[in-house]
């Protein structure tokens, strides 16, 4: 179930503490504070995936090595027409000739 963020509403309209809480999505979000019963606003926030997508992890997948390990060929733009190969098995360079 997602975790939601929610501030009470100040007398004068402002922000005052932050809270969380689960909830299901179904659910509709509170209107009011579950303890004191003040009003209350949901923050919106941006979800908390646990993703192996940072820069550094997509680096590693990518690297001429792994790729190599895991049977793939790469090859990189070393000219016009040219590529050499980096990674893998086939010819060392392919060129449009």
């Amino acid at each position: 179930m997602p975790t939601y963020v929610y501030a009470i509403v100040n007398e004068d309209g402002s922000d005052g503490d932050h809270f969380e809480v689960i909830q299901k999505m179904s659910e509709p979000a509170l209107s009011t504070h579950p303890e004191t019963g003040q009003p209350v606003r949901r923050v919106p926030t941006l979800p908390n995936l646990p993703l192996n997508h940072s820069d550094a992890a997509e680096k590693t997948k990518l690297s001429n090595k792994n790729l190599d390990r895991m049977g793939f060929t790469k090859y990189e733009k070393s000219g016009d027409g040219f590529y050499e190969k980096k990674a893998g098995k086939g010819p060392d360079v392919i060129s449009r000739d």
